[in-house]
């Protein structure tokens, strides 16, 4: 590696803004969970080991709230309740990746305080419609990103995005109807797990479980339901049917804020609790003063003081009610950490440790109210017979005495079934045939005209409903080649990619592919959005894609759901496609899963291709190593390695190893620093001065990657000093100016650069990769930040020719070899780091590996193959 350019710049801004506290770590704006800990873990011992750390952390959503916003929270960190005070702690660390395979769980110590880092310090899914003050929603509303066409009368990307959330919401709720039983696996049960689901049955009949659950009634063998038919939605909604949520009604909100004025909470959480409770909001408040924390951003003590200003002493530790909310908060917390669902143990540990004293009785509770699902996973082979039980030979199952193990989890409805239908959806790709679409000769020839493991990748997809394809940048030009054999076919084959740059790249991708001349150069990646020189995109399809025949099969997974970008859907509401490629398939969650899955036609064809080395998904679930893990479908790796010194360092990294690489061209360099103030100037010379004269770089195709957005040298003061030296201005508009570099979120958990156009009475105007975008201007500030520097989550999905990573001495604890990893790849031809960790950045690659995260995705794969394959004999037999 080499040393820094040369530079002639001897001074400039980057000081940080002594208004900037260095505690709040974390910033809804952005980011993920922590991967495979419960939110707060570590957080009570002062650590701040997020993707952030102290000095600043990503934070759980994309979509955030107002900066400030609310009591107790400052830059970000957004502790809105009753009579918080203070600036918030940091949250726990992020160490997310995708290097781990089989299924995480979280231990009691991973659960014992959750919710004082997500919520604590800040991150919040704005949905409700406000945060802890005055902060609007950053996952719905007018503001959403417009669709790519601007055309009066349709329905923003954001709003089809959410109305089709709902659409599954609604479908979901259908099949638990259906139901007749709790969900089930595993054959006989006992213990604690019989004792659950006894409670579960007991609630489905509409009677009230007995006594406690933890005692040992006889249970009955369980039986896995069959995989039902997935349940078609409706193609793409329209303005007049995906309507926003109506507001409460102002009596609705003025009754709540009397309430909260009552308990001594902030009047300003009235809109989201009247939002949040409905009709009726004051009075179920008032009844049980705990529901306040189903406002996000509330923390458990806070509810606590809330509840004893309203109910005096009727307020005890073993309220029924405050268990009961106590347990639905660890889920949620729990699903912000990346988690679908929790182990019993572990979260009956967590009340505990939160003050509950009957946990067991508070887990009973929700369970019988229906706020929380229990299941029971087998943790052995699901197609060996359970020694539990043996046939007498008319078909009844007679008990041997042993026990068959089982894990007992427990998780809030909306992720535990959007799972279970993922695992539906996925078996029915792996156990059907793929259509006729093209003859087995035409895809030989294809498989002919391509090399290397684009060879076996074309005839994997031949012949099954589900590849996995795995592999660095590099390996992009396979997926490439299997959709130019596709088309060549007649097949309807599209891609889609997390962010609109990396379907930009994919696009120009596409384009050498059809022109025989293979994959580009990296540095030639498409420009950055906000610069002179625009972007790569040539034109504008109808569809909010590039221009140009062949570049509108390309598309991101939020267009395309959304009906916003895309071949549209057919006469069934499945997508109009028989070939679908996704790219970036780690960032992947277990819903936005389910919803891809299931719009897939029959007959379709589903390729999931990602670099399993990178960061995992914002929300819960980590659907692409699960695939892997579980083994259900053919895995096709990449033998086409990242070519350079840069290729050759991601590698290393990938594999645990920091090594120092030869680079004659300066393609790697290290800038060390003895401070934060120092990394900051040091950081915009290289931006605005050294990469641009010795690289040949513009400041417009350079990203600057940080651990967190607070701090002396997170993304606030990095955006303040980098728009003072490169686009300074007034700020007119609510802070930005015509020119600046934004990163925009129209829903949590989505991150849009793009570059500030004007703004006017409608509110501030933006072009996202070329599509105009207008955010109202009540939005703003809950949803646009400025863009020059980004965290590792936000940065995922793009390509810039540069990259300057920034490491400031306190953001030691934020590093893993993911975060690394993801954010050293993010550079086509130059990589600076900013170095200031001295000994901590080879010991997180090294050491520091993804975090596990719980789910029961594996189990519920294996549980489908077992039953195929079951169904496989018995049709042999009776043959």
């Amino acid at each position: 590696m080499s040393t820094e350019p040369e530079t002639t710049q001897k001074a400039g801004p980057g000081s940080p803004d002594p208004e900037v506290d260095p505690s709040t770590a974390r910033d809804p704006r952005e980011g993920t969970p922590d991967e495979g800990r419960v939110p707060g873990d570590e957080a009570v011992a002062g650590d701040a080991t997020a993707e952030g750390t102290a000095a600043g952390d990503e934070t759980v959503h994309d979509g955030e709230a107002a900066e400030g916003a609310g009591t107790g929270s400052e830059a970000g960190a957004r502790d809105s309740g009753a009579a918080a005070k203070g600036s918030a702690k940091p949250d726990s660390s992020r160490d997310s990746g995708a290097g781990a395979e089989g299924s995480g769980e979280a231990s009691a110590a991973d659960v014992e305080d959750a919710g004082r880092g997500v919520a604590e310090a800040g991150a919040e899914d704005s949905s409700a419609g406000s945060g802890a003050g005055e902060g609007s929603d950053a996952g719905s509303g007018p503001g959403a990103d417009a669709d790519a066409g601007g055309a009066a009368g349709k329905m923003s990307e954001a709003e089809a995005e959410l109305a089709a959330q709902r659409a599954e919401r609604e479908r979901i709720e259908r099949r638990k109807a259906e139901k007749k039983g709790p969900v089930e696996s595993g054959a006989k049960l006992s213990g604690r797990a019989a004792d659950l689901l006894a409670a579960v049955r007991a609630v489905e009949s509409g009677e009230k479980p007995a006594a406690a659950v933890f005692t040992s009634p006889e249970p009955e063998p369980a039986r896995r339901r069959a995989a039902p038919e997935p349940v078609r939605r409706p193609g793409p909604v329209t303005a007049g049917a995906g309507a926003v949520p109506a507001a409460p009604a102002p009596e609705t909100v003025q009754a709540v804020r009397q309430v909260l004025t009552a308990g001594g909470a902030p009047e300003s959480l009235a809109l989201p609790v009247a939002t949040a409770l409905g009709e009726g909001a004051a009075d179920r408040l008032r009844a049980d003063p705990w529901q306040l924390l189903h406002i996000t951003g509330v923390r458990p003590e806070q509810a606590d003081g809330f509840a004893r200003a309203l109910l005096g002493a009727e307020s005890r530790p073993d309220d029924e009610r405050r268990g009961r909310a106590f347990t639905v908060w660890l889920l949620e917390q729990a699903a912000l950490a990346g988690h679908t669902s929790l182990e019993a143990s572990a979260l009956t540990s967590a009340l505990a440790l939160r003050g509950v004293p009957d946990a067991d009785a508070a887990l009973q509770s929700a369970l019988a109210e229906g706020e929380a699902l229990v299941f029971q996973d087998a943790l052995e082979d699901p197609g060996t017979p359970a020694p539990a039980q043996e046939s007498d030979g008319d078909g009844d199952e007679e008990e041997t005495g042993e026990e068959r193990p089982v894990r007992v989890l427990v998780g809030l409805e909306r992720y535990a079934l959007a799972e279970e239908s993922l695992a539906d959806g996925l078996a029915r790709l792996i156990n059907s045939a793929p259509g006729e679409h093209g003859t087995a000769e035409g895809w030989e020839q294809a498989a002919a005209a391509a090399r290397g493991s684009a060879v076996e990748l074309i005839r994997a997809v031949s012949g099954h409903g589900l590849v996995l394809h795995t592999g660095g940048e590099a390996s992009r030009a396979e997926p490439a080649r299997l959709l130019a054999g596709a088309r060549a076919l007649g097949l309807r084959a599209w891609a889609a990619t997390h962010s609109p740059l990396g379907r930009d790249g994919f696009t120009e991708l596409l384009r050498a592919t059809d022109a025989g001349q293979g994959a580009p150069d990296a540095g030639r990646a498409p420009r950055a959005e906000g610069g002179p020189a625009g972007h790569a995109r040539t034109g504008q399809g109808g569809d909010g894609v590039p221009g140009g025949a062949q570049s509108r099969a390309v598309a991101t997974v939020a267009g395309l759901l959304s009906g916003a970008e895309g071949p549209g859907r057919d006469a069934d509401g499945a997508l109009d496609l028989d070939l679908l490629v996704v790219l970036d398939a780690p960032q992947l969650d277990v819903e936005t899963a389910a919803l891809l899955v299931e719009s897939l036609p029959d007959g379709a064809r589903l390729v999931l291709s990602g670099d399993p080395a990178v960061l995992w998904s914002v929300g819960p679930g980590r659907v692409f190593a699960d695939l892997l893990a579980a083994r259900v479908c053919p895995h096709i790796a990449s033998r086409l390695p990242d070519p350079g010194p840069l290729g050759e360092l991601v590698s290393g990294i990938g594999v645990g190893e920091l090594t120092q690489v030869a680079a004659p061209g300066k393609e790697v360099v290290i800038v060390p620093v003895r401070d934060a103030g120092e990394a900051v100037h040091r950081t915009v010379q290289l931006v605005a001065d050294s990469v641009p004269r010795a690289i040949g770089v513009p400041a417009e195709q350079t990203v600057v990657i940080t651990p967190g957005h607070g701090g002396a040298a997170g993304t606030r003061v990095l955006n303040a000093a980098l728009k003072e030296r490169l686009n300074p201005g007034p700020g007119r508009f609510g802070g930005f100016d015509p020119g600046d570099r934004i990163a925009y979120s129209p829903v949590p958990g989505r991150t849009l650069p793009g570059r500030v156009v004007t703004a006017d009475a409608e509110g501030l105007h933006l072009s996202c990769s070329g599509v105009p975008v207008v955010v109202p201007r009540e939005r703003v500030e809950a949803s646009v930040r400025h863009g020059w520097a980004l965290t590792a989550h936000q940065a995922v999905g793009g390509r810039w020719p540069a990259a300057v990573v920034v490491l400031p001495g306190d953001a030691a604890q934020a590093l893993s070899r993911p975060w690394v990893y993801t954010a050293f790849s993010r550079a086509g031809r130059h990589l600076s780091v900013v170095h200031g960790v001295e000994q901590a950045l080879p010991r997180a690659v090294t050491e520091v590996p993804a975090r596990p995260r719980t789910t029961r995705l594996p189990l519920l794969l294996a549980a489908q193959a077992a039953q195929a394959a079951q169904a496989r004999t018995e049709e042999g037999a009776e043959a």
